[in-house]
């Protein structure tokens, strides 16, 4: 069945490239993928990837990364917060951090700043572009981008002297403010910069029933950026990027009615506070090749708690039952890339230092008065993770004839890292770890662009914590290959293009973390191990179609396909054999039109829809399918644009995250447990250009 969807495909995807051969042999200009080595074009790298645009992020009306997940094939996000933290690639990535060290698998990245695994601070005020690459990157990033790589770039400096004012409320009492101005610094315009500030609040669409509140899931969000790009002639150039962001969400999310109604007494709060640098040299005329160097630094104050019985003392009378759960997570990164490269080759060598505290209190009561039982926890837990990564790599390109190029690429990465807490636990840990890639891609004609590839992704062994089994306290390292061939197109002269991809995945030694509750009336007892089963397939199908027909209207759209899961029986976990893995929706669909009228009037229609997903590995729950609906429309000048805007039109209720656990005493019947997404909201944004 797995082969015979493959060959079908294929042979509709080369149907289609003949078709388009017909239509048109103009080349056009293509979008340059900034997180890719060389910076090639999507028809040049041989790979799944998705570009998301400042045009379109700024038409969407968004303010999170969170936002814009759904319009990119197999890719998801978990609710674990108030906003998205991780996120899975072709259904690989975490769904959480409680507790342990960081080990992600999906990278993300802002400005070549390393933020894997605390994605929070992805808001999207004066972003240029948003990248997705699909798939291991073992060559490119390795062990932190086993299943991909997501790259925010921000607005980049330009010599022109230009900056807006945009200002937006909405309905949930949602307020926006955001300022941008850039531009040259000298005369000859060698020295340019960028600055943007963005101030965002809203009440977080859920009621405090218990507490007469309506802001207990509240949004305060700001977000600094300042950029600077030199260039000293021809051959020598610097961009220095400086971030600055600071998330203030209450966190008051899960009802024990799944509705958008909470009972807690004590609303959670979850906070990160980042700064980050990066420098970046390239020199173009450097021993008969380029030499690149960048250099990024980060730290981050995470503060995560929540309400663990999400009630309150009339919601149990006559049983107490009141649970609380408190981090406080300090992160520090340093990180330092030096590459040589010339027309065929790439060396380089990489290193990164991750310094992590953890401080976490869980705190709790419980009496009940039939029984005469009584129980209280007040347990302080501090933890310290060091880590280093250092790494050598290369790349080979080449081309064989006129129309094809072969490409080869190998990384070598040695990662070690300690960890201690206040339990006793020490744990030393040393790897050695290996990916890479090879492909080939081939001109079909001069718009059409065919590739297959073969990538070796990979991802670091760890440790587990608490009351775990002794042979489950470590976990060994894990691999997933990649076989993945595609086509890249574009014709009728730019008007329209489509590119689509086939990938077939195995997950060698994959690492499976799942949660278990350690005291049946403790909502804050959760522990969680990570333990490696022989493996899991994934395969299936991207791709996305735009389409210009006039000056005044654009067609878009894209879909995913994702098939496969855990293979054979899995020991550890015997619930999950033959499954499908978790947050990984069979497809992801997105589409939209947009409008632009000659006298400046505009209009816009955006749909999303996505199949159900298991919640976790824990359970085998899952979500409802769902689709949702947003739209804008307006007027814009040269210096002047006005627009109504709204998210999930038809008010659609879907869940972003799901527990099936025991929370209601006092028989704490399993139940299912799941945060909703945003409901129904509209507002108005004014933004104000200056030239």
């Amino acid at each position: 069945m797995q082969n015979t969807f493959l060959s079908r495909s294929l042979v509709a995807l080369s149907c289609l490239s003949v078709a388009a051969a017909a239509i048109a042999e103009d080349t056009i200009e293509e979008i340059v993928v900034t997180a890719d080595f060389r910076g090639r074009s999507i028809a040049e790298l041989p790979l799944s990837v998705s570009v998301i645009d400042e045009d379109f992020i700024r038409e969407a009306s968004v303010q999170h990364f969170e936002e814009l997940v759904f319009t990119v094939p197999n890719l998801n996000w978990s609710g674990d917060g108030h906003r998205a933290r991780y996120f899975q690639i072709r259904g690989v990535g975490e769904l959480e951090q409680y507790q342990g060290a960081p080990n992600p698998s999906v990278g993300f990245l802002i400005d070549d700043i390393d933020f894997s695994g605390i994605g929070t601070v992805a808001t999207l005020f004066d972003v240029g572009s948003v990248e997705v690459l699909r798939g291991s990157q073992g060559s490119r990033y390795g062990a932190n981008a086993l299943g991909g790589l997501i790259y925010v770039r921000g607005a980049e400096p330009s010599a022109e002297r230009d900056g807006r004012l945009r200002l937006t409320v909405g309905d949930d009492n949602a307020r926006a403010l955001g300022i941008a101005f850039g531009g040259s610094l000298d005369e000859r315009e060698d020295l340019r910069f960028r600055l943007s500030v963005h101030q965002h609040e809203s009440d977080g669409f859920r009621d405090n029933a218990y507490l007469g509140r309506d802001d207990t899931n509240g949004r305060d969000e700001t977000g600094a950026r300042l950029a600077f790009a030199y260039d000293a002639g021809d051959d020598l150039r610097a961009r220095l990027s400086l971030i600055y962001s600071r998330i203030d969400d209450g966190y008051d999310a899960f009802a024990l009615d799944n509705s958008y109604t909470m009972l807690s007494d004590k609303p959670g709060r979850d906070a990160q506070e980042s700064v980050g640098v990066s420098l970046r040299f390239d020199h173009g005329d450097f021993g008969g090749g380029e030499l690149t160097s960048i250099t990024a630094f980060a730290t981050s104050d995470i503060e995560f708690s929540f309400d663990a019985d999400w009630g309150n003392g009339d919601s149990w009378a006559p049983i107490l039952y009141d649970y609380v759960s408190l981090s406080d997570r300090d992160r520090s990164t340093i990180s330092q890339e030096i590459r040589y490269s010339t027309d065929r080759w790439i060396f380089g060598v990489y290193a990164l230092r991750l310094d992590e505290e953890l401080a976490t209190l869980n705190q709790g009561e419980y009496y009940d008065p039939g029984y005469d039982f009584a129980d209280s926890l007040d347990y302080p837990f501090d933890s310290n993770f060091e880590s280093l990564n250092s790494a050598v790599f290369a790349q080979f390109n080449t081309d064989l004839g006129d129309t094809s190029r072969v490409t080869a690429g190998l990384r070598v990465e040695h990662r070690s890292a300690d960890y201690d807490d206040t339990d006793g636990f020490v744990a030393s840990l040393s790897d050695t770890l290996w990916g890479g890639e090879l492909s080939l891609s081939h001109d079909v004609n001069d718009i059409v662009t065919a590739y297959g590839a073969l990538s070796r992704g990979y991802k670091a062994g760890g440790f587990n914590l608490g009351p775990v089994p002794d042979n489950w306290r470590f976990f060994d390292d894990e691999a997933m290959w990649t076989v993945e061939a595609g086509l890249k197109s574009a014709w009728l002269d730019g008007a329209l293009t489509l590119n689509a991809s086939l990938f077939h995945s195995w997950r060698e030694d994959q690492q499976v973390r799942a949660s278990f509750q350690l005291v049946p009336n403790d909502p804050a007892s959760f522990g969680f191990a990570t333990v490696n089963i022989d493996g899991a397939r994934n395969w299936g199908a991207e791709a996305d179609f735009r389409w210009r027909p006039a000056d005044s209207l654009e067609i878009y759209a894209s879909a995913g396909l994702l098939f496969g899961g855990f293979a054979g029986d899995v020991e550890q976990f015997p619930w999950l054999g033959g499954r499908d893995q978790a947050h990984a929706p069979r497809y992801t669909l997105a589409g939209g039109i947009a409008w632009r009228g000659e006298r400046g009037f505009f209009a816009r229609l955006d749909a999303t829809a996505r199949d159900e997903f298991y919640f976790d590995v824990s359970h085998n729950e899952a979500s409802d399918s769902y689709a949702l609906v947003h739209a804008r429309v307006g007027y814009e000048n040269e210096n002047w644009r006005v627009h109504l805007w709204g998210r999930n039109l038809t008010d659609e209720y879907y869940a972003v995250r799901g527990f099936f656990f025991g929370n209601e005493p006092p028989d704490f019947p399993a139940t299912l447990y799941t945060r909703a997404g945003d409901p129904r909201h509209v507002g108005l944004t004014i933004e104000r250009r200056f030239h």
